[in-house]
C-alpha cells in the first residue's frame, strides 16, 4: 500500500473519497477508514441524510496540521475524525461522482459487524 502524507491526503480528499489506513495514536492498532473532505458531496441531498454530515462546529483548539494530523469525515462513524498522518497509507479512490454508486453496491447492505470489521475494531 503507498504511503501518503498530509497535504497529498488533503487534496485527494477534496473530491474523492478514500479508503486509508493509519496507526493510531492513542493505542498503536491500525484503524481503516472510508473517508472525505468533499464539501458538494457533504453537502448534499444524500450526504446530509445518508451520511448524517453535519458541518464542523468548533475549531480545534490546536493546529492539527502541526501534530502531522487532518480531520476528514469518517463515512462509517458519521462524524468529524482526525487521522494520524504519521503512517497513513492509501488504499483506494473513489472519486465523488461514483461514491454513490460505490456505496449502495458495497457499504449500503453492510452489517454492523462487516462495518466494525472493515475498520478493524
Amino acid at each position: 500500500m503507498p504511503k501518503i502524507n498530509l497535504q497529498s491526503l488533503g487534496q485527494v480528499l477534496q473530491s474523492n473519497v478514500c479508503e486509508i489506513s493509519f496507526t493510531k495514536r492513542t493505542d498503536g492498532s491500525t484503524r481503516t477508514m472510508l473517508c472525505t473532505l468533499d464539501q458538494d458531496l457533504l453537502n448534499s441531498v444524500n450526504g446530509r441524510t445518508t451520511l448524517n454530515y453535519k458541518p464542523a462546529g468548533e475549531m480545534a483548539k490546536f493546529n492539527p496540521a502541526s501534530k502531522n494530523l487532518i480531520c476528514v469525515w469518517d463515512v462509517f462513524m458519521q462524524s468529524w475524525r482526525m487521522v494520524n498522518m504519521d503512517n497513513c497509507n492509501l488504499i483506494k479512490t473513489i472519486p465523488s461522482n461514483e461514491f454513490w454508486d460505490y456505496f449502495n453496491a458495497n457499504i449500503y447492505t453492510m452489517t454492523t459487524e462487516q462495518k466494525n470489521q472493515f475498520m478493524g475494531r
